[in-house]
């Protein structure tokens, strides 16, 4: 086996579950870097390495308080021309 970068757009690269336990490694920066991963058993695909994404930042509640202000125009009915957009 070769441990080369394949563009995205190639097929996936079938590794063995021996050579995934020997080439680990480079398997995941390969995977890292965009490249479908599968390995297989017995000639069978069983399982895709991909990379895990980013959890999003979690929310704190209240933190723009006092950063913004809402006018009274915030509250003002829109006109008619603009309704008609939102139809």
């Amino acid at each position: 086996m070769t441990v080369g970068r394949k563009p995205k757009s190639a097929a996936p690269s079938r590794i063995t579950i021996h050579e995934a336990k020997t080439q680990l490694s480079k398997l995941i920066e390969r995977a890292l870097a965009g490249e479908d991963i599968v390995i297989s058993s017995a000639n069978h695909p069983v399982v895709r390495l991909v990379p895990v994404e980013a959890r999003p930042a979690v929310r704190q509640f209240g933190a723009f308080k006092g950063k913004a202000k809402v006018t009274a125009a915030f509250f003002a009915p829109l006109p008619d021309t603009e309704l008609d957009h939102w139809e």
